[in-house]
């Protein structure tokens, strides 16, 4: 990849009003900060707007700030704690992931995951669990221009931060996430990461859990479902994590850390309390942006409602929303193509199924969905322009789910 070889200032201008004027100064050639170290925090000046302006530095906006600079644009960044360092788990289907991201950055790799729903099977599919630590690393942000700031605004003509400076942009994209509104659908977890030895007795001898459906949490019948989530994130080390895959509202973290004490406790997984922790708690829907602003990963729905997957998306998706920048295009058409649309609305409803499942539907659901032909599983939990392949999906396991949840499924629709 080429590193971008002029850094520019941001434009930050105090906000007065609707009536902006700009006097543009011609810019002195700049050496970007060396790669690997801290982000470089532009000063509070006055200078002409950078190509592109993101709000938010998780893991969606950062990657699409680290490739824009890479592909020679000059870019801007404000979050308000730029330098933060991740923690949660990220994980994808190796398929899933672009040909640019480094070996290193995966932290284990797990050739044929396990589910149990009626009973355990193997996923012909490989996963890959990140590693968190060297990927935000990966995502250098060297050739960028950071601001520190809480964003109070994001418009059409840059944004707006909570002490009035303003940054602007021929193109501005909101990366902020979403917030877990509880009326939106959300997904929860509690966790807890133990060495390899403590966690062998809850993985049966399997190399991961992908989901794992027995009700030997502790909950009875008509509760709200969750699954066992197992896999091991690197140095040794695996993660145990009860899920409650989407909500409105979601299991709060209470519940599921005492569904998990439970199952692991039944399984004989001896844990001292000073384990690490994981709280998981975001919205699986997206959230509007305001006209003329290109919203990307969860913001701008490219989380899968049904999954609550995303990191994959946004780094397999930001070379072309960055192609399209370069060319003078709108990225919209890029990330919303039709087929997209479709996609996206097939899979919202497959989040309205999931959320009127009870526990004995949602095996029955997965049992049939895990034994779907894997081209068809990708095509559903995967990608977003295989229009064709999520419909015959969703059709195929329609067709062979019982009764009571075809039932579900057209209540769903309506």
């Amino acid at each position: 990849m080429v590193a971008n070889s002029r850094a520019h200032e941001p434009l930050i201008l105090p906000w007065r009003g609707p009536t902006l004027t700009v006097r543009f100064a011609t810019l002195p050639r700049r050496t970007p900060a060396p790669t690997g170290g801290r982000p470089r925090l532009a000063p509070v000046t006055h200078r002409p707007p950078t190509d592109l302006v993101v709000a938010g530095l998780g893991p969606a906006g950062r990657a699409l700030a680290f490739r824009a600079a890479a592909a020679g644009l000059s870019v801007t960044a404000v979050d308000v704690r730029p330098q933060r360092r991740w923690t949660a788990t990220y994980a994808a289907w190796a398929d899933e992931l672009p040909a640019w991201l480094p070996a290193e950055t995966v932290a284990s790799h797990i050739g044929r995951p396990a589910v149990w729903t009626t009973g355990p099977r193997l996923l012909d599919r490989v996963y890959r669990v990140l590693d968190t630590a060297r990927l935000q690393d990966v995502l250098d942000l060297g050739a960028v221009a950071v601001v520190r700031g809480r964003v109070r605004d994001v418009g059409s003509e840059g944004v707006v931060l909570e002490d009035g400076r303003r940054v602007c942009a021929r193109y501005v994209v909101d990366a902020r996430g979403v917030p877990a509104d509880p009326q939106r659908a959300q997904q929860t977890a509690f966790g807890v990461i133990v060495d390899d030895a403590t966690a062998a007795p809850a993985l049966d001898g399997h190399d991961a859990w992908f989901m794992d459906w027995r009700r030997d949490n502790g909950t009875a019948p008509d509760d709200v479902p969750s699954f066992l989530y197992a896999v091991p994130v690197g140095d040794g080390r695996t993660i145990l994590e009860e899920t409650c895959l989407v909500g409105r509202p979601a299991l709060d973290l209470g519940e599921l850390e005492r569904r998990l004490r439970v199952r692991l406790a039944a399984r004989g997984v001896c844990t001292t309390g000073d384990e690490r922790v994981e709280r998981v708690r975001f919205a699986v829907e997206g959230a509007p942006t305001s006209p003329g602003v290109i919203g990307f990963g969860a913001r701008g729905g490219l989380m899968h409602p049904a999954t609550g997957y995303a990191v994959a998306t946004a780094l397999s998706t930001a070379d072309a929303v960055v192609d399209a920048m370069r060319r003078g295009d709108d990225p919209q058409h890029v990330l919303w193509s039709a087929r997209a649309r479709s996609v996206a609305a097939m899979r919202q409803m497959g989040l309205r199924v999931l959320l009127r499942l009870d526990a004995h539907g949602a095996i029955e659901f997965f049992d049939a969905f895990f034994d779907l032909p894997v081209a068809q599983q990708r095509a559903y939990l995967s990608g977003r322009d295989d229009a064709s392949g999520v419909a015959s999906a969703m059709w195929r396991l329609f067709r062979v789910l019982p009764r009571p949840r075809r039932m579900t499924i057209l209540r769903s629709l309506r």
